[in-house]
């Protein structure tokens, strides 16, 4: 058998059909395939621990040279050795197959997605979930090897994203927890997690609620929605176009349900999602309390229906709808997220608000809260922050209270909303509870 080398490789006579195997003489069991389209390819051919013969292909000549396949034929056998000594080791060719048959991030996004997040993670939650990783994680990373993903690999997506502080870290978050349940399923060994030790960016908390001039804003606002309509925001270069109405008819009109949704954000200091979501078998006007069946927190909470909200809601009973605040185009299925948003846009545009989110309505009314006099459990109560059961102890947990402020809380924006001078702060009655 001759020696491998440059000048044999390269004027080895292909076969009129199949392939033929030169071997070369120095490294046994390392050769060279020669098919008949004229590919040259350098391989290796072994026995494993039971016998069994495995022909593995190393690389195309062209793309490595005789003298590097013979270093990586020199390796695959030092690798065939060192398996046959560990029963628990595999041979070399069956050690590629298992890294090219290995999940990819991409598996592990799926399973993540339908073991963990659709069975564990609130509607919101998941949908968020799922958002980030169809349009950062996956792109990125869906193609690697679950097992060969670094902390390299993580941290590139992490900056990549540096310019929305809060939207990286929860990407982070949710590389962290699928490579988690990653070594939980046997993907990777315990303790590799490659999202471990990354910092995260730091978020800049928003401290923004209305003043009670804003309130006043806001409210003249909401009338004229439901009443006259807003005006049209027109380009200024269509601005005369001819297929325009007229100036004083270029406005939309809102209906009840919209404006009422942004008031019972505000009486109720509720989130988004739980006053959408909200319908008519979780409210008692009698005994003055919305249950709530699906939170953050996951468990049931009890809101309580303040002055200013009961008259809302009585107007809004008169919709035939299961739902408290029904679509406007179907009456069976809630108002939509989509919907109250855009109308928000537009809304607080109108009064000049164009910093204010929804959620800062929430903002609003824990500020109010706070400004009334009430301790810090009070305002939790009135919130329902999770960690409410850690704060039980220290204060009577009984409604009364908290129904006083949320009244007062109520008062003061339905005020404020008016364009009142009753948005003014007045501190409550002592209520025998514990300050902190």
């Amino acid at each position: 058998m001759p020696r491998l080398t440059r000048r044999l490789v390269k004027s080895a006579k292909p076969p009129t059909s199949g392939y033929v195997l030169i071997w070369d003489d120095q490294v046994r069991g390392f050769g060279l395939r020669v098919h008949s389209s004229g590919v040259r390819s350098f391989i290796v051919q072994y026995r494993d621990k039971y016998g069994a013969g495995h022909r593995m292909t190393i690389g195309r000549w062209g793309s490595i040279n005789v003298e590097t396949a013979r270093k990586e034929a020199i390796r695959v056998f030092e690798d065939l050795r060192a398996s046959l000594r560990d029963d628990n080791k595999l041979h070399p060719l069956a050690e590629r197959r298992a890294r090219i048959d290995a999940p990819t991030v991409g598996d592990l996004l799926d399973r993540y997605v339908m073991n963990h997040v659709e069975q564990r993670n609130r509607g919101t939650t998941a949908d968020e979930v799922k958002r980030l990783i169809e349009r950062h994680i996956r792109p990125r990373l869906g193609g690697h090897k679950v097992a060969s993903v670094t902390r390299h690999d993580i941290a590139k997506l992490h900056h990549a994203l540096g310019d929305t502080p809060r939207q990286a870290n929860f990407v982070l978050a949710v590389c962290s927890k699928a490579f988690n349940l990653a070594e939980v399923w046997s993907l990777r060994p315990e303790g590799s997690n490659p999202c471990a030790k990354l910092e995260r960016y730091r978020e800049n908390a928003r401290e923004r609620f209305l003043s009670a001039e804003e309130l006043g804003r806001l409210g003249d606002t909401l009338r004229r929605a439901v009443t006259e309509g807003l005006p049209w925001r027109v380009n200024g270069a269509k601005s005369s176009s001819k297929h325009l109405p007229k100036p004083e008819k270029r406005r939309t009109l809102y209906s009840r349900v919209t404006t009422a949704a942004i008031e019972l954000l505000l009486f109720t200091g509720c989130r988004l999602s739980e006053v959408l979501n909200l319908r008519w078998d979780r409210v008692d006007l009698h005994a003055g309390i919305i249950t709530l069946g699906e939170t953050k927190s996951g468990r049931p909470q009890t809101v309580i229906i303040n002055s200013p909200a009961r008259p809302l809601l009585e107007l809004l009973r008169a919709t035939a709808s299961p739902w408290v605040l029904p679509s406007n185009s179907d009456p069976k299925r809630p108002l939509s997220k989509t919907a109250i948003e855009g109308a928000w846009q537009r809304i607080r545009s109108d009064c000049g608000l164009e910093d204010v989110r929804l959620h800062d309505l929430r903002h609003t009314v824990g500020t109010y809260a706070g400004q009334s006099g009430a301790n810090a459990f009070m305002v939790r109560d009135l919130l329902r922050h999770r960690d409410l059961a850690v704060t039980g102890r220290y204060v009577n947990r009984a409604d009364d209270p908290v129904r006083a402020l949320s009244d007062e809380v109520g008062a003061r924006i339905a005020a404020g909303l008016a364009g009142r001078r009753g948005a003014d702060v007045i501190p409550l009655k002592s209520t025998g509870g514990v300050s902190p």
